[in-house]
């Protein structure tokens, strides 16, 4: 029986690692399209066996990444000098946005070994919970606060606010199965639709935000700060984060209306921690801290003198706020060398963005604008932009990963925008950049922590797709309706 059930796995695993070559040869032995050269069709070959290898999971992300950058870089492809092409291939390393995304994940590590995130999430239960409308707007709450200083929606979603709801439906006899529809789908699917609003909403709320803003500033030019982030998506956020704890009880129906014990429940966890401790403390102060100075030090109105700076660099920020959690005894160092998953990103979006930027250096992505953008040459641009931003965000259905998803399509989509006359490519790009967190509730692959409440048992898999197509559709039509006027108003302001 064990030699019959590992067969399979490992049949499939082979078959995820020679799909990637299986790619590549194709296209390396696919006739040069007209209009490129040898060396790059060659570079997107080893570019779509990258994305391939990570759609797949063929092996570890950061694996993927890496030995791609390592083929690209060997081969010469961007540069035929051994020495420039090395630099190019070390460029990544130094990136900014790279260095931000690994920096916050160490605020992951302060909020979970200081107990902060599980005190506010268990808070926000306490005060709102009596009854089950109430509870999933404390559940969605739990993710808001948390959000700005978690940048890894797994992190926040499937290691601080899972943990804390998944022991709510038992206290009234919901388990997965039957009775799940009593309050578990509830609580479940509004965590999960509340964890892709808040990804969006917030620059520092997604990994994959700061690779997409890296990308479109190499693609197209594109800079946002913190601050014009959070304003370019918060009429519709904010109105969503007021919505969806609504809409998921009309959608999901939980049959139990009302829930004192929760409250009761809460107050006795809370009980049990005890008051604030001393590491509690210091994390939140340092938590606001960051906040202030990611706000003030983006904004050219207010100047904060850090170092002898007026400026404060977003992963400046999160250098000074680790320094300062090692310092105080918040985390240890130990505690960021074993932080695997950090690590793990840090080779993963190195190497996507390097690889990404390379698209662009060799005149793949010009190329490719100039071929795909004549059929929407005739359209206005408004009716390009909504085709091109639609495209972008219902082909994740073909993505497990947002990363990938962004790091493949974003260049191309900003491409062929940039080739259509009239057409905004700085809200083009605001557009595809706010669709990375929203769409990660259209299926149970989507994002990080979908797996997770798709794997709790209380939400079916009819229920999970149906549940994301209804969701998915009301993200878009807000995306088209709300933040695309809102962007033309505040790119025509004064």
């Amino acid at each position: 029986m064990a030699a019959s059930s590992q067969a399979p796995e490992g049949q499939g695993f082979r078959w995820k690692l020679i799909a990637p070559l299986v790619v590549w040869l194709a296209i390396y032995l696919w006739p040069v399209p007209t209009g490129l050269n040898l060396n790059q069709w060659h570079y997107f070959a080893v570019f779509a066996a990258v994305i391939t290898g990570l759609i797949l999971e063929s092996m570890p992300v950061g694996a993927v990444g890496f030995i791609g950058l390592t083929v690209a870089g060997v081969a010469g492809y961007v540069d035929p000098d051994p020495g420039k092409s090395l630099r190019w291939m070390l460029a990544g390393f130094a990136e900014s946005t790279v260095w931000l995304i690994v920096g916050a994940f160490v605020f992951s590590i302060g909020y979970r070994k200081s107990q902060l995130g599980r005190r506010i999430a268990l808070v926000l239960v306490q005060r709102l919970g009596r009854n089950t409308l109430g509870l999933g707007y404390a559940v969605a709450m739990s993710d808001f606060l948390l959000a700005p200083a978690t940048p890894s929606n797994t992190a926040r979603s499937g290691g601080i606010v899972y943990p804390i709801i998944s022991n709510i439906p038992r206290i009234y006899g919901s388990e997965p199965g039957p009775t799940a529809g009593k309050i578990g789908t509830y609580v479940m699917w509004t965590a999960f639709a509340a964890t892709a609003i808040t990804s969006s909403l917030f620059f520092t709320a997604l990994a994959p935000n700061a690779a997409a803003l890296a990308i479109a500033k190499k693609t197209a030019g594109v800079e946002v700060s913190w601050a014009q982030w959070f304003m370019g998506f918060a009429p519709l956020g904010i109105l969503l984060m007021v919505l969806v704890p609504l809409l998921s009880y009309l959608v999901c129906r939980p049959e139990v209306k009302r829930s004192p014990e929760i409250s009761e429940w809460a107050a006795k966890e809370l009980s049990a921690m005890g008051p604030m401790s001393r590491n509690e403390w210091i994390m939140l102060a340092l938590i606001v801290l960051a906040m202030f100075l990611w706000i003030a030090g983006s904004s050219p109105d207010i100047h904060v003198p850090v170092l002898g700076s007026n400026f404060v660099n977003a992963t400046t920020v999160v250098f000074i706020v680790i320094s300062l959690m090692l310092v105080t005894g918040v985390i240890e160092f130990a505690d960021i060398v074993s932080e695997k998953s950090a690590w793990e990103v840090f080779f993963y979006f190195t190497s996507l963005l390097t690889l990404a930027s390379g698209l662009n250096e060799i005149g793949f992505i010009k190329w490719f604008a100039t071929e795909y953008a004549k059929p929407l040459a005739g359209l206005s641009p408004a009716t390009a932009m909504i085709l091109l931003v639609a495209l972008f965000f219902w082909i994740h259905y073909f993505f497990s990963s947002i990363t990938s998803h962004a790091a493949a399509v974003l260049p191309v989509v900003l491409a062929v925008g940039s080739g259509i006359p009239g057409l905004p490519v700085t809200t083009l790009a605001m557009l595809c950049m706010y669709s990375l967190g929203l769409m990660g509730v259209i299926s149970p692959y989507a994002t990080g922590p979908a797996p997770m409440y798709f794997g709790s048992g209380y939400i079916g898999k009819g229920q999970f797709w149906g549940f994301g197509l209804i969701f998915g559709v009301l993200y878009f039509a807000g995306l088209l309706l709300i933040v695309l006027p809102w962007l033309q108003v505040r790119s025509a302001g004064p």
